[in-house]
């Protein structure tokens, strides 16, 4: 099943509105080949929505086919139980690419990891352009 214009419109809105995107380089120690350990430069890219609607985060999740769902326990705060869909690394390519022609409050960062997947990724990616429903399809056939 594709993803229509329509539902991909819904998505940016929501995501402009309730979505964050975490975008950024830390260090991570690995453990070297001879017992050490060695620091990495390592790219942490997320995308996640979170609301208290259970419906509405499984809608987006079966629309965009990749990502996870949780829950996110707020007892603590007193507020409302919470529900998060995230997705990470390739797939917030991918969703960056579909919701990008939508998006209005969140471009800036949408294009941050268009950008960066663009040119970090030199796997013939023509003109940042990839071809969606091609990627939708390869996903569902390996069983995502």
């Amino acid at each position: 099943n594709m993803i229509s214009e329509p539902q991909i419109a819904y998505i940016a809105g929501l995501f402009d509105g309730e979505g964050s995107i975490t975008y950024k380089q830390y260090y991570e120690k690995k453990k070297g080949r001879k017992g050490g350990t060695r620091k990495t430069f390592t790219w942490r890219v997320v995308m996640e929505i979170a609301m208290t609607d259970e419906s509405v985060i499984r809608l987006v999740h079966d629309l965009l086919g990749c990502g996870t769902v949780r829950k996110k326990s707020r007892e603590k705060t007193g507020h409302k139980m919470q529900w998060r869909w995230r997705c990470g690394f390739r797939d917030a390519y991918y969703v960056a690419l579909l919701l990008h022609p939508y998006i209005h409050v969140k471009i800036d960062k949408i294009n941050q990891i268009i950008k960066h997947y663009s040119t970090l990724k030199k796997e013939t990616l023509k003109a940042k352009v990839i071809d969606i429903a091609n990627y939708k399809l390869t996903k569902q056939s390996h069983g995502h």
